[in-house]
């Protein structure tokens, strides 16, 4: 524990170091209930997604879709009180601007259009090479190999490694795939490791594909490795801290 908090102090000193304090943002913030409105559509999608894998048998992915309908539904809300919102204060106020926090109308789809399709297609590609290896028995061999050879522990950190190559999805969707025999205290591990081991790399996880593909030229793969040596050490400190903390997990 003291470890890990004395390598977050190290690294917050050297980021105040090298780059001193953040910008603060000095604009004023308006705080509404569309706030509180947009923070219960995204707890209930996390309880749709959850509900419809436990009571109805279907994929996790049919409630994430219609939690984007939810969001849909209240974008088209937005859409339509926003003109009318608009009037009423110019009414009040001829020189009344918009301010940070203010209620504005957006449409789901046009931000997800820009995403790239070569991201998509590179997750969808890596998700059906999984698919195809776990198919024709090459995930079953891994997992024979990794898991009864090496040991769990040793595959699970080699797990989150490789999630820094790969990408951390498909990675955890083969471990899901060959479902190997573990305590409790392990499979917490790989989620862990799989999760910020994806970090080590840009291309480990999916939210550092997708900002490369909106963010060209400034945020890149050599870019990022400088703070792969930090992420390192901080995968290694949370490994260690996993077993300080759940040692009683790992006992079947």
């Amino acid at each position: 524990m003291l470890l890990a908090a004395g390598l977050i102090w190290g690294m917050i000193g050297y980021l105040y170091t090298a780059h001193g304090l953040p910008h603060v943002l000095e604009e004023a913030v308006r705080h509404n209930i569309l706030e509180y409105a947009e923070l219960f559509l995204f707890l209930l999608t996390i309880c749709t997604a959850v509900s419809f894998h436990n009571f109805l048998n279907l994929p996790p992915m049919m409630g994430m879709m219609t939690g984007l309908a939810y969001l849909k539904f209240f974008g088209f809300y937005l859409k339509n009180t926003h003109k009318k919102a608009g009037e009423s204060i110019r009414k009040r106020n001829s020189d009344a601007n918009e301010q940070l926090g203010d209620t504005v109308a957006f449409d789901v789809f046009k931000h997800i259009a820009p995403a790239e399709w070569d991201t998509l297609m590179f997750f969808y590609g890596v998700i059906l090479c999984v698919g195809g290896l776990g198919f024709i028995g090459y995930l079953a061999l891994a997992s024979q190999t990794m898991y009864t050879g090496w040991g769990a522990t040793s595959a699970n950190i080699t797990v989150g490694i490789l999630s820094a190559i790969v990408d951390n999805i498909p990675v955890m969707f083969a471990v899901l795939t060959m479902m190997p025999d573990m305590s409790e205290g392990q499979w917490l591990l790989v989620t862990m490791t799989a999760g910020v081991g994806g970090s080590l790399l840009s291309i480990g996880s999916a939210a550092g594909v997708g900002l490369m593909g909106q963010a060209r030229g400034m945020y890149t793969l050599f870019g990022h490795l400088k703070w792969t040596p930090v992420i390192a050490l901080g995968y290694a400190a949370s490994i260690y801290v996993h077993f300080l903390i759940n040692s009683r997990l790992f006992v079947r």
